[in-house]
């Protein structure tokens, strides 16, 4: 039964600050342990012919999951075993190459002992996460990554806070170190992450989207501003590309473009695209990741922008609505 069911405002904010300061205690001083031991953990995943196996139950099986995932993710082959299903036959996973990273902080649980007994007759090499370094895990481990706190954020100092903080940081500095080690690029990065809005951002290059051929929006310099604007309006760009003597662009005529001319000359039916157009238009080369042209229209507040290759020759045009329905942006 809740003694203090409607607890202040002022109560509820403090006990959130509370909870902030004492996880942020508790990484402050794991990172005094960041020593020779990680680095040789860290060196032991890198020369890992197998895989990387993270196991914990509990609270620390949600942090092995994790762990696991984010291993994986980063360029170093990895799985979770759950520590109550390993004992009853997933052990099977677990081989003489693979590194067993185990989770527990208080070191005692008896399924990942059972489990660490049998690894050890198989030969894996075995790295304990914990918060007790002379715990029965700890005895049994090739290494220890100790990871324990002053105390838990819970205010009856139960219930697993900031030693979970603390294992999940732990598993991520271990990922990040290898990640770094191996000279993981975002392109590796995009290749393990092919699904979703992030794998679209960085696999999605500008040749995917752009608009080319006929879909393009073309008129030479003379051209008078009533057919430029029956170009513009059949492509739907908002803009027509103005190619020179050599059919290369020379500029670009947008819809502001034609605004600015009607506010200064009033009647422009007689005029021709090169009065008015916007010279020297940005381009992008075509093996750009469309995020990166997204950036660049965004910085430039353009809504459209050329595509040419190395030598200055026009490839295509896209428009931020290309983006847009590519889910890039």
């Amino acid at each position: 039964m809740l003694r203090n069911p409607q607890p202040t405002a002022e109560a509820i904010r403090a006990s959130a600050e509370r909870c902030f300061d004492i996880q942020i205690a508790a990484l402050q001083a794991l990172r005094g342990r960041i020593d020779g031991t990680f680095v040789d953990a860290a060196g032991l995943i890198l020369a890992c012919q197998g895989r990387v196996v993270v196991t914990g139950i509990g609270k620390s099986g949600h942090v092995a999951r994790k762990t696991a995932a984010t291993l994986a993710s980063t360029g170093t082959p990895a799985f979770f075993m759950h520590a109550a299903e390993a004992i009853h036959g997933d052990l099977g996973m677990l081989t003489g190459q693979d590194i067993l990273l185990a989770i527990s902080y208080s070191g005692s649980a008896q399924e990942l002992i059972t489990i660490i007994s049998v690894a050890k007759r198989m030969g894996t090499r075995i790295i304990a996460l914990t918060g007790r370094p002379d715990s029965e895990l700890a005895r049994s481990a090739d290494l220890v990554l100790e990871a324990a706190v002053a105390q838990e954020a819970c205010p009856l100092n139960l219930a697993p806070t900031a030693s979970t903080t603390a294992a999940l940081v732990m598993g991520d500095a271990l990922a990040v170190a290898c990640l770094e080690a191996r000279g993981f690029s975002r392109d590796d990065f995009a290749r393990s992450h092919p699904g979703g809005a992030l794998g679209r951002r960085l696999l999605t290059s500008v040749a995917d989207v752009m608009r080319t051929g006929a879909a393009l929006p073309l008129v030479g310099e003379d051209v008078l501003i009533p057919d430029a604007l029956t170009e513009m309006s059949s492509k739907g760009m908002g803009m027509t590309i103005v190619l020179g003597p050599t059919r290369r662009p020379v500029g670009i005529f947008t819809d502001g473009d034609l605004r600015r001319m009607i506010a200064q000359h009033g009647d422009i039916r007689a005029m021709t695209v090169a009065a008015g157009m916007s010279r020297h238009p940005k381009a992008i080369g075509p093996e750009a990741p469309a995020i990166e042209a997204a950036t660049l229209m965004d910085a430039h507040k353009l809504n459209q922008m050329l595509v040419e290759d190395a030598d200055g020759l026009l490839l295509g045009a896209l428009h931020m609505h290309d983006l847009l329905a590519a889910k890039v942006i």
